[in-house]
Parts: structure tokens; sequence; C-alpha cells
């Protein structure tokens, strides 16, 4: 028995070293940890159980037959952050360059199904050179597996992907799939085709971080949710965004206990909101004054930043926000403003976190751009994703909400549970100008001095319309507040629809217009 014992730790230690003391040195030298060392900083202390650590791959031509290495490429297994499990893949860049084949995928695929079994969130630890050649279709076949798993975990159990190196090819489609991206400055790189491919193809030269950046992908194409300084940050803000959300569909998000007090009436919010209607403020103020303080956890912060997300936390609950930001265009809703609404409003719903939306909107962006690159069919993402949600829907308008946006933008007519306006709202089918500008278009054409009567007819349309009482007096608000008393109203509203039970016709699902 003894030698067995010995035998079995042998193996292990030999498990460990992954491709060997040389390439654990050459992935130190990129300023990147190793998949063993990024799974012990990200779990709990003692709490990883590994999966098929002794596996290695099937192969026997191209000389792979002599390079039998125990994981092949990947290490699997479930631990726990914060004391509440979760299951992890992790790519070890060391063994194969982390590419995938035939046991990796196998590996993977194992991970994921007992993860959907048991209910837990899935982490992956993406460092990889992508498919691994000598494997050929094979190797094709297994990301279609692991696609299959993302499709079906999705909805079911959060699924966070963090780049830590090479993505390319097939590879970046499993991270597409996940719920949300960190991506590690310099170190991380995610692109269909890489910079020689597109050199060759289109004469065009980019670096591999214009083309695929963690940078630019936060940024410009929006696929990336996070952009990190180092690989312990982005673990850690993982392990943040976990403490937002429930284990699994079927769950509730956890609860922490309350450090700041529900009826706390900030004065600051009564100056927020300027009094010239074009002039702007921070949205921020208002998100961060309301919830819990030092709460709100940002997401996509660097995208479409016309329209902020993330979660934060009201009298210790989690909640999603989502609000206009009157600091970037305005707070207008484009397309990439309504996207990335949208998917973020959809995931909060799946995952049973309840949505306060703050509006000030005054309308779509204009434009030929925009129009031709579809903004009728991506605004329409957001509008239907509100209008499909189950979960608690709380929408405060702090100044103005005009046209389809306002219908957009959480309203009752969408389903909004509890709907509120601050005095400073303007609720109407368009601005007071442009509405002028139409309404009155004659008498300002035969008008002794246009601009002084415009001014004239401006001011008596936003006393007449663009306030918050036509709308309050159809029930379109359920109340009009002073903006001091939002956040003990909000809280009071998030306990009432604690039981929120809401019935919706059977089907497989809908058209979303993608």
């Amino acid at each position: 028995m003894d030698d067995r014992i010995d035998e079995l730790r042998q193996k292990r230690d030999e498990a460990r070293k992954g491709g060997g003391e040389h390439r654990i040195e050459s992935q130190h030298d990129k300023g990147k940890m190793t998949a063993r060392e990024r799974i012990d900083y990200f779990l709990d202390d003692g709490t990883f159980h590994e999966f098929d650590q002794f596996r290695t791959h099937r192969t026997h031509k191209f000389g792979m037959e002599e390079k039998q290495l125990y994981g092949d490429g990947v290490v699997t297994g479930y631990g726990e952050v914060d004391g509440r499990t979760v299951f992890v893949f992790a790519h070890d860049f060391t063994v194969f360059g982390g590419s995938l084949g035939e046991v990796f995928a196998e590996k993977v695929c194992k991970l994921m199904d007992q993860a959907m079994e048991v209910g837990a969130p899935i982490i992956g630890l993406n460092d990889s050179a992508g498919a691994r050649i000598q494997e050929g279709v094979t190797s094709l076949g297994g990301f279609a597996d692991i696609f299959t798993r993302n499709q079906k975990a999705s909805g079911v159990v959060p699924q966070i992907s963090s780049i830590m190196g090479p993505c390319a090819g097939g590879a970046v489609y499993s991270p597409a799939i996940t719920d949300f991206i960190f991506m590690v400055k310099d170190t991380s790189h995610m692109f269909i085709t890489g910079p020689d491919v597109i050199k060759t193809v289109t004469g065009e030269e980019v670096t591999f971080e214009e083309l695929g950046g963690a940078v630019t992908h936060s940024s410009t194409s929006g696929v990336s949710h996070f952009a990190v300084d180092s690989e312990e940050e982005a673990l850690d803000e993982i392990a943040r965004l976990l403490s937002y959300l429930p284990q699994n569909n079927v769950e509730d998000p956890p609860r922490v206990d309350p450090w700041d007090d529900p009826e706390r009436a900030d004065e600051e919010l009564t100056n927020i909101v300027p009094d010239q209607p074009r002039k702007p403020y921070d949205m921020h103020d208002v998100v961060d004054r309301v919830c819990d303080e030092q709460s709100f956890f940002e997401v996509h912060e660097d995208f479409a930043k016309n329209i902020l997300v993330g979660f934060a936390r009201l009298d210790g609950h989690s909640v999603g926000v989502v609000a206009n930001q009157p600091r970037v265009n305005a707070g207008t809703l484009d397309i990439q403003a309504s996207e990335k609404g949208a998917r973020f409003v959809r995931f909060c719903d799946a995952f049973n976190i309840p949505i306060l939306t703050f509006v000030d909107v005054p309308g779509f962006l204009p434009g030929t751009d925009q129009e031709h690159n579809g903004i009728i069919r991506h605004g329409a993402k957001l509008l239907y994703a509100y209008s499909e949600a189950t979960v608690p829907l709380l929408t405060v308008i702090t100044r103005k909400a005009y046209g389809g946006a306002y219908d957009v933008m959480a309203s009752k007519h969408l389903g909004a549970d509890v709907n509120y306006a601050w005095p400073t709202a303007e609720i109407a089918v368009m601005g007071p100008q442009g509405a002028v500008n139409i309404l009155y278009r004659e008498e300002l054409a035969e008008a002794d001095d246009p601009d002084a009567r415009r001014d004239e007819l401006i001011e008596e349309y936003r006393e007449e319309f663009a306030n918050p009482y036509t709308a309050a007096d159809r029930g379109f608000l359920d109340d009009v507040i002073e903006p001091t008393e939002t956040r003990a109203r909000l809280v009071d509203d998030l306990h009432m629809l604690k039981s929120k039970r809401e019935q919706t016709p059977d089907k497989k699902h809908g058209n979303l217009p993608i």
C-alpha cells in the first residue's frame, strides 16, 4: 500500500508541474500566473477539488504520442469563493500552449454539466493557443461541444470568463456566450483573425493590442465588460461580481447585512438636477446617493457611456441599475447604449435581480448613421428586454423622458411595478423647442419677432406639458416625489415586491430582434 501511495503522490506532483519548470518560468516571465496559481489565488484556501487530474490526450501522430502530459492543458474542479460553491476551469498554457483537444474539451464539458446539475456558477480562466492542430476536426468538435454547454447553461447559472492570454479563432465564441468577460490589459487578446491574416487579406496593418486588446474590447467593440490592470485584479473583481449574483436561476440574489440607513435622505439630491434643461450632470451622483453607500459596481464602464449599467444594493439587497447618463450625448439612446442596456436587463431578469432604472433621456440619437445601421432594430432590443422582464422593476424619472425613449426606459406601459418622477421631470412626446416649431409653425412664420415668440411658446409648453403631473393624473406615474424621499420609498417598494409573481404565456421562446 505504501508503494501505491508513493506512486500516487509522485503522479500528483508531476501533474502539478504542468509542462515543466521551464514552461512555468516562461509563463512568469510574461507576467502571467499559471493555471493552478490562478485557481489557488481565486478560491478560498483549501477548498479546491480537482477533476480528471490524470487524463492525457489520445493522439498518436505528429509526435504527440511522446508528449503525454497529465491534465491535457486544462485544470478543472470546484471550490468556494467567500464560502459559496463555484466551478472553475483554467487553461494551462504550459501544456501544449493550452490548446484544446478532445480530452481537454471532455474535461470542460464534464465540469459544466455538473455545475448545471448542482446549480453553481461557472468561471472560465482562458489562456489558450486555440484549437490543437494535431487533433484536427476533433478539436473543432470539442469547441462546439463547449459552445452547446454555454448555451444550455445560459440563464441557468452565471457564467463568467476571464481572458488572461491569447484567445483567437473559434476559442472566442465560448467567452462571447458567457454573461461577463474580464480582460487583462497588455497580456490578453481576443480576435477571430490575427494581425498577420488581416495584413495578408486586406493589407491593413494593426497591432495585437489595437485589434483585440483589453482596452479595444472594453471601449470600442463592447465585447469585454471589464478591463483590469492585472490578473489578481481580475480575480478579485470576479469575486466581487459574484457577491451580487445568486448561485442559479431559481435562487434569489444574496443579501448582505445592511450598513446604510434605509431612511437616509440625502439633501444633495435636491440640487443635482440643474435648473437649465440642457445643462448636464453626472448620473453616478444620483445612483451613489440613492443606493447603499459605495455599493455601485459598474459594468461596461467604458462602452456606450451614455447609459450606465451595474449592480448596487438597496438595504443590503442586490439590484441591477440602468440609468441614462446626461453627461454623454445628453443621455440619448443610440445603437450601442440600447444593446448594452438590453443585455444587462435580460441578465438581471434571468437571475431574479430587481432592476432600478433612472431616466433622463431626450430621445434616440438622430442621424443617418444611426438609422442606416439599424437603430430601430437595436432600440427595440431594450424595449423587448424590459417588456419581457418579470423581476421587480422600479423606475425614477429625474428629468427628461421624451418620445419613444420614455416608453422604452421601463415605463409603466412596459410593465414596470413602481414609477416615480421628481418635480424636475419633463414627460412629453418631444422637447418643448421641437414641439413648438411643429405646433406653431404658421404663427411663428407670421410673428414680428419669431425668436421672442418662440421663447414664450416654449415656456408655455413646458409649463403645460413638460412636467410630471399629466402622467401622474393618468396613472402612468405612481407618485411625484421629492428627491430626498427616493431612497426610503425604493427600499420600501423593494420589500413590497419581494413576493412578486407574474404569469407569462406558454411559448418556446420569443423572437428578440437580434
